[in-house]
């Protein structure tokens, strides 16, 4: 049994962790302030006698005896991150030398969940680990993907100068149950607008693309990350390499909620990029033969029956 703190643990992405570690017979700890976060995520945890839920931000120091730490803390989708954009570098910047100093002292492993944001609009596709990135430094999303960015230096930089043991991932587009239906997130906006029959509102003219995997492979890919060889510190990107335009995304999320929605156009947000798609050649290279198991239609299909059940919970 290991004891393993999750910051963000109440999180869309947390929350799976923290039910998949306990599956595995550790202890967890789950920190979490709920700017983004819910209670909801985890209440069916809360019994658990290896579950321990602390309220408190990751911007201010903890103290804590735990063998490995997952950092998932942050506001990830533009809505919640400009929300409060100096909060949120905050989050990325200090929470990441909050815990590292914490791993430091006693002695843990720890894992920064690092973005696909990181590329900023990438000039290279699709992208590898080894490119750099084209990130505008002082716009809209700079809060967040420099924020990332810098957190990732603290994490290598603690490695080297202090010989902490790292993982960093560099998560791709993510969906699945637990998502906050108003997180403005690609996938929920069009579930949740198919669903109560509204417009789906499509920013620019649909054909930018994304590459969407579900939760259950980012989680699996996460922990082989963490379990991964000594040494081999990442970055590594964890994503689906299956590339969809966002109208055909929006049309299939139309069909398999049979809604009668309309798809609307808006205008690109400022520097929302316009391709993104991992190499997960790493990733199958160092973590046992990893790849997403699970098809958009799929996972959509759970999704949207997760999303189904929320929205009639609240009726």
């Amino acid at each position: 049994m290991k004891r393993i703190l999750i910051t963000g643990g109440a999180g869309f992405v947390g929350s799976h962790l923290c039910e998949r570690l306990l599956k595995e017979g550790n202890e967890v700890i789950c920190m979490d302030n709920y700017f983004t976060g819910s209670k909801k995520n985890i209440e069916h945890l809360m019994d658990h006698h290896y579950f321990e839920l602390v309220r408190h931000d990751v911007t201010q120091p903890y103290m804590i005896e735990v063998d490995e730490i997952y950092n998932m803390a942050c506001p990830a989708s533009p809505v919640h991150y400009q929300y409060n954009p100096i909060k949120t570098i905050k989050t990325s910047v200090m929470g990441a030398i909050n815990m590292l100093g914490l791993a430091k002292r006693v002695k843990a492993k720890i894992l920064q969940a690092s973005t696909s944001e990181v590329y900023g609009d990438p000039a290279v596709h699709p992208q590898p680990e080894s490119y750099w990135g084209n990130v505008n430094p002082i716009g809209l999303r700079s809060c967040y993907d420099e924020g990332k960015r810098c957190a990732e230096t603290l994490f290598m930089d603690y490695h080297l100068q202090n010989e902490v043991a790292i993982k960093i991932i560099r998560i791709f587009n993510t969906y699945g149950p637990n998502m906050n239906p108003n997180d403005g997130r690609v996938v929920s906006n069009f579930i949740v607008q198919a669903l109560k029959g509204e417009d789906i509102t499509m920013f620019g003219d649909g054909s930018q693309t994304r590459s969407f995997q579900y939760v259950d492979d980012l989680v699996e890919g996460t922990i082989r990350m963490m379990n991964s060889r000594d040494g081999f510190t990442g970055p590594v990107n964890i994503g689906n390499p299956v590339e969809f335009t966002m109208m055909e995304l929006a049309s299939k999320v139309i069909e398999l909620t049979n809604s009668s929605s309309k798809i609307i156009n808006m205008p690109l947000p400022q520097d929302d990029p316009l391709q993104r798609k991992p190499v997960i050649d790493l990733a199958k290279k160092e973590l046992s033969g990893w790849e997403p198991k699970i098809h958009l239609e799929e996972g959509l299909i759970k999704t949207i029956s997760y999303f189904d059940n929320l929205l009639k919970a609240e009726q």
